[in-house]
């Protein structure tokens, strides 16, 4: 039988290890977030004609993934973002997905990104960017999506602003350019 689990990229198969880690490279304990090492006989040896990517890299035996999960203590673990895209608010790591899971909730929201954004301390808070499905109540509707995900997930990972736009900047496979949302938040 089978243990599949929503949204649980899964256990490590037989013949690798992996384990998650901070900043410094110490193992971070289960449920919280940290990067994905990964060591097994099928790892690269090197990046071709990339020393300082295969330095950054390849640690050891271990390599560093830049992926950041959750390894839950039954050994399963559930990816949380890229280290390039994850926030660090308040001294904790936040996935602007799991924010944005949060917002796409509420059915008034047909897209949303979320960024993070230094303040005048210079220290990083989530900014959310929101296209609604029907315009319209955006400060009512900015005050109940900031209280929901509040609720459900705690102040650091509550946007500090709400952007409403009409689309999200989008390469051509789809993906959001969140350099640009940033460049918008800039301007507001």
């Amino acid at each position: 039988m089978y243990d599949i689990r929503p949204d649980c990229s899964g256990t490590v198969v037989e013949g690798y290890e992996a384990r998650t880690v901070d900043e410094e490279g110490r193992d971070v304990p289960a449920g919280q977030p940290g990067m994905l090492m990964v060591r097994g006989d099928s790892i690269c040896a090197s990046y071709w004609l990339r020393h300082q990517l295969t330095k950054e890299t390849i640690i050891g035996e271990w390599l560093k993934t830049g992926d950041v999960y959750i390894r839950e203590g039954s050994g399963h673990f559930y990816y949380q973002g890229r280290t390039d895209e994850m926030l660090k608010v308040g001294g904790m790591w936040v996935s602007p997905y799991e924010v944005e899971e949060v917002l796409s909730e509420d059915e008034s929201v047909a897209e949303c990104a979320v960024v993070g954004m230094p303040d005048r301390d210079t220290l990083i808070k989530p900014e959310a960017f929101v296209v609604l499905a029907n315009a319209g109540g955006e400060q009512e509707l900015e005050d109940m999506l900031r209280q929901h995900v509040r609720q459900r997930l705690g102040g650091n990972k509550t946007p500090r602003a709400f952007h409403f736009v009409a689309s999200l900047p989008k390469t051509a496979s789809g993906k959001i350019q969140r350099f640009k949302l940033r460049e918008l938040a800039q301007q507001s």
